[in-house]
This record gives structure tokens, sequence and C-alpha cells, in this order.
């Protein structure tokens, strides 16, 4: 019987390799955002500095807490089977719901999820026990440590609170200070923030980061913890002084110095202490098999009381190469870039393409924040208003979104690095167990709220961002409650079958995710490639027009041919994926639209009737891909309301549209490519041809409806594709000849 446990041993190995990688995928953004957002560095050097935290806070953390072994349940009031159980469950669930957040691009709590799976797996086999033996319900809290739970509870509302309100006010402090010509003000002011920043950071690593590391006895820990006041200060006037000789004597900017420093801290306090959210649970496995193996007692009757010794330790070589797959994970998850990202994306100075869509809340919000602001400043002297507004005012406005461009300032990184820093050490000493991920995230957003990153054009979309992604954090709680319970229940019940029915599915349903992700990935590149931002002449602008409208002609062709098909067939699941496409095509347009703004302002001969042109070529295709849009949604819906199929010769009938239309939009797809602009004239010619085809189709319609008995919704949908079949040429039309047009002006 033994060889089972054997068996889930290993499994809970292979699943503590994934949940580090999904887990680190995730927890990235912690310690990666300031550093990548600000650009104070390169990202290869980010990635190096905060790889050796990882490996250093990997190798001397004790990789083991309480809570995996005994936080949140009582080890003696459960079997080793039991335990086994719930340690399975527990990592199936959790490696389940990160990889979902990591793939929607969302930041989530690695603790709290940790947390709430082993209570749900708990709770559920202490309610089968309970219910096995006829137990009293009243008697759950023998086996949960419930306080534990709710603690945790307060302490995340807590965290979200304070966060955003202590990185506001310290942001807009700094901001005061520094403005955003900082780099003048460093002279005088450097060394002090330098000393301020660098000693809070630093009293960070050794109240949270060193908590529990092997190489700190308990005595040494126990004597820094008694006198914080005396290292923080004994701190503040070394780093004052070094800071001073660093700006004075070396010219070194002190924000990147910080920016290094707390990216290292942060990256060591998360391999450190967030270790045990993704191998704490299989370690605590593999101690429970050490206390079980030779007792020759079965694991049914084998209680776990041993399991809540505080003596028990992680071996080296687990912790090494934990440390070793999140480095590499670090280096190559693609998923970690999509949340880093988003945390970026939602942070940042500039303006561009939002990824978040407004809601009422976000715009309730925004409303209140204006009027309030106004009241604000009925108070206010108009040369105090004046004096503040100049603070954050930026050197010089950005007038294109370029790749390389910093999403915020050096200013705003140090800030977000040494708030997070203070407040997770404050919430250490006073034994909160705040997440890292919610300090972190929530500092940023409130130092960005108060740089005035989030102004009236972005606001509303902001902090929609941050709602959806705070919800995000409160549904992880309650689904990893829920799934880890179901899990647990289906282990209990179906034992070696659900054991190996639960570890395919999660095989299958990763392989399925990363798919997805790629596929995701690779759209999400196409539609970033539209974003040219270097276009300086009206030649340029020509080329890139032309490969713009050849793509659109191509995927308009594709689309409409793929329709009238599935159409014909009825095939609503295609249909749908139709609908789906067309989507894809119209965002793509949208981004070039987004983008004309900085178009314009690229523009080197400052030509006003290129920028006209722009924008009307950009109208014609979104004239294009409207008239596919209603094609598109009127014959899903058709399909999806059940009506009766299309006449044979109503599909004849688009069908011969469908090859005119495909021989026109190939012969124009090639001439844009290629920029044989001469076709053109030919192709204004051939066009006629469609449109008498159009107008014949709608005559013989009118002459069936009126000789013979059809369908009403039929001929609704019939002339609805025809009519809009036209309106599509005409666009392309209208297109064609203002290209041409342009064209000769240019030419001459």
């Amino acid at each position: 019987m033994e060889q089972i446990y054997v068996i889930m041993l290993i499994a809970l190995g292979i699943l503590a390799i994934i949940d580090l990688m999904v887990g680190v995928s995730n927890d990235a953004v912690n310690f990666l955002n300031s550093a990548v957002g600000s650009k104070a560095v390169s990202f290869k050097t980010t990635m190096i500095v905060a790889s050796l935290g990882v490996l250093v806070g990997a190798m001397f953390s004790s990789g083991m807490m309480e809570i995996a072994r005994s936080g949140i349940f009582v080890p003696s009031m459960f079997s080793f089977n039991d335990v086994m159980i719930i340690f399975l469950a527990v990592m199936i669930t959790d490696i389940l719901l990160l990889d979902v957040f990591n793939s929607l691009g969302l930041p989530t709590s690695t603790t709290v999820s940790i947390i709430f799976e082993l209570l749900g797996a708990a709770v559920c086999l202490a309610l089968y026990k309970i219910y096995s033996t006829d137990d009293s319900f009243d008697n759950l809290g023998m086996y949960i440590n419930t306080k534990k739970a709710s603690t945790i509870v307060y302490s995340i509302l807590l965290s979200v609170l304070l966060s955003f309100s202590l990185g506001s006010l310290i942001q807009y402090i700094s901001r005061l200070i520094f403005t955003f010509h900082y780099e003048k003000k460093l002279k005088y002011f450097g060394a002090i923030f330098g000393g301020v920043a660098i000693s809070a950071i630093t009293f960070f690593i050794l109240i949270k980061g060193l908590k529990g590391v092997s190489f700190i006895s308990k005595e040494q820990f126990a004597w820094i913890d008694h006198h914080q006041f005396l290292i923080l200060g004994v701190n503040f006037v070394i780093f004052l002084i070094l800071s001073q000789i660093l700006i004075s004597f070396f010219k070194v900017n002190i924000l990147r110095v910080i920016i290094l420093i707390g990216t290292f801290a942060l990256a060591l306090a998360f391999a450190g202490n967030d270790l045990v959210n993704f191998i704490g649970v299989p370690i605590a496995a593999f101690n429970s098999y050490q206390i079980f193996q030779g007792s020759g007692i079965s694991g049914d009757d084998f209680m776990m009381g041993a399991l809540a010794n505080d003596d028990i330790v992680a071996p080296f070589y687990f912790l090494l190469l934990a440390g070793v797959v999140m480095v590499i994970t670090l280096w190559t998850s693609k998923k970690a870039k999509s949340v880093i990202e988003t945390g970026v994306n939602l942070s940042r100075q500039g303006d561009g393409v939002e990824k978040f869509s407004p809601n009422t809340a976000s715009r309730f919000i925004v409303r209140l924040g204006v009027n309030i602001g106004e009241g604000i400043n009925y108070f206010l002297p108009n040369k105090l208003q004046i004096k503040i507004d100049e603070r954050f005012k930026s050197v010089t406005k950005p007038t294109k979104n370029t790749k390389d461009e910093p999403a915020f300032d050096m200013v705003r990184a140090s800030v977000n690095l040494m708030v997070a820093s203070i407040l997770i050490s404050i919430g250490t000493s006073l034994k909160l167990p705040l997440s890292t991920t919610y300090v972190t995230f929530m500092v940023a957003m409130g130092s960005s709220f108060a740089d005035r990153a989030w102004d009236r054009e972005s606001a509303v979309y902001r902090i929609a961002g941050v709602f959806k992604v705070i919800g995000g954090w409160f549904f992880t709680a309650f689904v990893a409650f829920i799934l880890a319970f179901i899990m647990a229940y289906i282990l209990k019940v179906g034992e070696v079958f659900a054991f190996v029915g639960l570890l395919l599915l999660l095989g299958i349903m990763l392989y399925r995710s990363s798919r997805k992700h790629k596929v995701k990935i690779k759209e999400e590149e196409e539609v970033k490639s539209l974003r040219r931002e270097d276009i300086g002449t009206v030649n340029e602008m020509i080329t890139e027009s032309s490969s713009q409208i050849a793509k659109v002609f191509r995927k308009t062709s594709a689309l409409y041919s793929n329709l009238i098909d599935n159409l014909s067939l009825q095939d609503l699941a295609k249909l749908k994926q139709n609908k789906k496409d067309q989507k894809k095509l119209e965002k793509e347009i949208d981004e070039l639209k987004s983008n004309v703004f900085y178009f314009i302002k690229n523009l080197d001969d400052n030509s006003v009737e290129a920028s006209k042109f722009y924008i009307l070529i950009l109208g014609y295709l979104q004239d294009m891909v409207q008239s596919i849009d209603f094609i598109t949604s009127n014959s899903y819906s058709h399909v999806n309301n059940n009506h009766k199929k299309l006449k044979f010769n109503q599909i004849k009938g688009l069908k011969t549209i469908d090859q005119q239309l495909q021989q026109l939009l190939y012969s124009l797809e090639e001439s844009f490519k290629n920029e044989d602009f001469y076709k053109i004239d030919l192709v204004l010619n051939d066009k006629q041809i469609l449109l008498d085809t159009v107008s014949n189709l709608i005559s013989k319609q009118i002459e069936t409806i009126r000789t013979t008995e059809t369908s009403p919704k039929n001929s609704k949908l019939y002339f609805a594709l025809l009519l809009e079949v036209n309106d599509l040429v005409k666009s392309i039309t209208n297109l064609l000849e203002l290209f041409k047009e342009f064209n000769k002006l240019n030419k001459n």
C-alpha cells in the first residue's frame, strides 16, 4: 500500500515544479514592475539582479512555514491518507488557478490562493470525517484554524487601502519636491532621499527577507526585531553619507541605485518567504511520509500530530532546485511578461491604447474625483494652484508612443519600491500576513494616481482595470476554497482512479492553455505591429498605408468567403468563429485609429493633406469592416434563431458574388502589396460588373417574391446581404479613388 504514497510524492514533486513555474510567472510582477516600467537600467540587468535576489532568497530560506503544515488545519485530527489528499487537492487547484490568472495577464496573490486552498481541502475532509463518524458539526473548529483565515481577510482589506493611500501621499510629496525635472533637484535632495529609501529597503531585507532564513539564528533575529529603530537610524546615517559621496564625487544617479537595491530586496523576500506557496505543500507531504514511513500502521489510521513539530525543516537541495527553476522561469516565461505588462500599463504616465474597458463604477469615481477636485480648487488660492501645477508638468510631452519610452520616471519607481518595502516590513513586525502582490500593486496604483498619470483621458480605463484586478483577488479566495473542496472530495471518494484522472485532466488543461496563450500572444503582436510610430515622410506613409490596405483586403476576402460557405451549411459554430475573426479585424482598425494622433505629430513635412489622406483611408477601411460586421452578425443571427435555410438560387447568387469579390480583392491586394497602383484604373472599371450582378440578383429576388411563396426571413437576410455587398464595393471604390488621386498629387 505504501507504493501508492510514493507515487503520490513523485506526482507532488512534479506538481511543485509546475507550480513554481506558474507561480513565478504571476509573482514576477511584484519585483520587476518598477525597474521595467522606469527603464532605469536595461532589461537584462534588471533580470540579472532579480535572478540573484531570487536565487539567494531561495537558498537561504527555510523554505518552510508552519502555514503549509499546521497553520490552517490541525494535523493531529487527520490521518496520513487524509493529509496526502489535502496536499494533492491543493497543488492541483493552485496550478489551475494561477495558470488561469497568468493567461489573463492578471496578478493575484499566491499567498491567499494557497491558504484558501488548504482551508477548502481541509474543511472538505473534516466535514467528511464528521459525517462518517456521526460527530457534531459544531466540532468543525477542532479541525480548522479559523482564526488564521479571518486574520488574512482583514489584512487584505487593510493592505489594499493602506498601500494605495500611502503610495499616493508619498508620491505626491516626492513629486512636489523633485518635479519632473528631478535631475537638477537630486543635487540638493538626492542624498536625503537616497538615505531614506535605501534605509527602508535594507530594513525590509532584515525584517521580511531574512525572517526564518537558515543562516540567521532566532536569537539574532530577535535582537534585530528589538532594535529596529537603532538599526534604522544607523542605516540612515550610513546611506545618507554614501548617497552624497556617490552623487557628488562619482556623479551616480542615486535613483538607479535605489531601484536596483529595491528590486533585489523584493526578489529576495519573494523567494525567501513566498517559496512556501509553491513547494511548501509538497515538502510538507515529504515530511509527512518521513514521519509515516516504517510505522507499520495503515495510512487511514496513522494520525499526523507530529507534523506540527517546529523542528521540521526543508532539505537544502530542494531549496536549491526550487531557486534554479524560479530563475529559469523568470527568463523564459511569456506569461510572466503578460502579467508585468498589465501592472506597467495601468500605471504608465503617457497615453496609449488602454487594456481595460470602462464600467459604471469607474465612471462614477472619475466624476466624483472631478467634482472633488473642482471643490478643492475653489478654496485654494490661484497662485498656489499654479505653483502646484508647475511641479507636475513634464519636461516635454511625448509626441510619439515609442517602445523605448519609459512608462514612468525613476522618482516614481523609487517611491514604489520604498513604500512597498516599508509597508511589508511593518506588516511583518505586526505579525500581519500582508500579501506582497497586494502591497506592490496597490502602491504602484496609488503613486500613478498621485502623479496625475490618471488624467481625464485615461482615468476611467485605469480605474476599471484596478477594479478588475482587485475583484480577481477576492474571487481567487472564493474559487480557491470551492475548487480545492471539490478536488479533495473527488480524491477521497475516487481514490486511485480519481488521482490518475485528475492528473491527466490537469495535463490536458495546461497543454490547451499553453496553446491558447501562444495564439493570443501572436494576435497581440500582430496588432502591435500596426503601431508604426517611425513614419516621418509622405512616401513612408503611402508605403505603410498600402501594406495596411492589402491586409484588410486579404482578411475581408477570406471572411466573406468563409461566411457564405458556413451560411449555406448553416454551421452555427463556424459562423460564431467568423464573428470572432471579424472582431479581430475591427480591433486592428481601431488600433490604427488610436495611433492617428502620434502619426500626425510625427510627419516631418507637416503635410495637412497627407494627414487628412491617412484619416480618410482609415475611415474607408472602417466602413469596409462595418459592412462585414453587418453581414456576419445578420448571418449568425439568422442561423442562431433557427430560421429556414436560404434557397438554392439564393446560395448560388451569393456564391457568384463571392467569386467576383474574391477576384476583385485579390487583384487589389496584389496591387497594394507590390505598390503597383497602375492597376487601380482597371479594377475601378471591373467593379461595375460586381455591382451589376448585385442589382440583377435583387431584381430576381423581387420577381421570386411576387410569383413564388417564400420565407420573409430569408428574403430579409438575402436583401440585407446583397445591399451590404453593394455598400462594401462602394467603400472600396471610394478608397481606391482617394488613393489614386493622392498618389498622383504626391508624384507631381
